[in-house]
C-alpha cells in the first residue's frame, strides 16, 4: 500500500481544507494517508513516504510562509530527487506566481509533479477541493 504524508502550513483555514480534501482523495483511492501541520512534521521522517504533498498559501510578496512552513520545506529539499509529489495552496492576491516559483524550485530539487499544482483564490470553491481530492489519488 502506498503511503503518502500531506504537509501543510495554513493561516485562515483555506489550505488547510484543501489538505484535508488531499487526503480524502489518496483515502479514497486505497492509500495510507497521514495529516501534518508543518510544526509538527519531521523533514527526516519524508524518506518514509512513498509520495508527498505539500500545501502552503502565498504570503507577503508572493512566496511560501518563512516562519514554520518554509524552514521546514527547505529541509525537504535535498530528499525531493526522484520523489513524487503533489503541490497546493491558496491566495488573496497576485497570480500565483508563488506557485509557479515553488513548482520550478521543486522540479530543479528533481521532484516529480503528480499533477498540476492546486491553487484556489481565498477559500477553496467545490471545483478546487475536487481538484485537491484528483491531486491525493494521483498520489496514491
Amino acid at each position: 500500500m502506498n503511503k503518502v504524508c500531506i504537509v501543510y502550513w495554513s493561516g485562515t483555514g483555506n489550505t488547510e481544507a484543501m489538505a484535508n480534501a488531499v487526503l480524502e482523495g489518496v483515502k479514497g483511492a486505497g492509500a495510507e494517508g497521514e495529516l501534518f501541520s508543518a510544526s509538527e512534521f519531521d523533514p527526516n521522517s519524508l524518506g518514509g513516504y512513498d509520495t508527498a504533498a505539500f500545501g502552503c498559501p502565498s504570503m507577503g510578496c508572493e512566496q511560501l510562509e518563512d516562519g514554520e512552513f518554509e524552514p521546514m520545506f527547505s529541509q525537504c529539499e535535498s530528499m525531493l530527487s526522484g520523489k513524487k509529489i503533489g503541490l497546493f495552496g491558496s491566495y488573496g492576491w497576485g497570480d500565483g506566481e508563488w506557485m509557479r516559483n515553488w513548482k520550478e524550485q521543486c522540479e530543479k530539487d528533481g521532484a516529480m509533479l503528480a499533477c498540476e499544482p492546486v491553487i484556489c483564490n481565498d477559500a477553496p470553491s467545490d471545483d478546487a477541493i475536487a481538484e485537491c481530492k484528483k491531486l491525493g489519488e494521483a498520489l496514491a
